[in-house]
C-alpha cells in the first residue's frame, strides 16, 4: 500500500509544531555558563516564581564563554520574575518577551543586532 503524498493543507508549520501558540506565556533567551546547563535546574528556577516550563530548546546561537544558549517559554504573561529567578541560579538572560512585557520592536531589533555582533 503506497502512502499518499501530504498536501499543503496537511503540513504543519515546523515552528508551530515546536512552539505551539500559548497566549499566556513568555519567551526567554538564556545563556548557560559551562557546566550549568540542566533542564531540571532551569525548570526549578521557573517554578520558584510559580511558572511552568512550556518549551525548552537549545538554539544554534553560540556565545563565547557559555555552554549553550537556550530559548525557554514559561507560563507567565510577564517574564521579568522568571528572568530574575534564572539570574539568581547563575544563568545570563539575554532577552525576553511576553504578553505583558514592553515590546518596542525597534529596541528589540537593535538588541538582537547587538547580540549577533557579539556572537560573530
Amino acid at each position: 500500500m503506497m502512502k499518499e503524498k501530504p498536501t499543503k493543507a496537511d503540513k504543519i508549520d515546523r515552528e508551530e509544531l515546536i512552539f505551539p501558540p500559548v497566549p499566556d506565556s513568555s519567551t526567554l533567551l538564556v545563556a548557560c555558563p559551562p557546566g550549568s546547563f540542566a533542564a531540571s535546574r532551569m525548570a526549578r528556577a521557573a517554578e520558584d516564581v510559580d511558572a511552568s516550563v512550556l518549551n525548552l530548546n537549545v538554539t544554534s546561537i553560540r556565545r563565547e564563554g557559555y555552554e549553550a544558549v537556550v530559548e525557554m517559554r514559561v507560563s507567565h504573561r510577564n517574564p521579568e520574575r522568571a528572568a530574575r529567578s534564572l539570574e539568581r541560579y547563575g544563568y545570563d538572560v539575554l532577552s525576553y518577551t511576553g504578553a505583558d512585557s514592553p515590546a518596542d520592536d525597534d529596541v528589540l531589533r537593535s538588541r538582537l543586532d547587538q547580540l549577533l555582533l557579539l556572537i560573530n
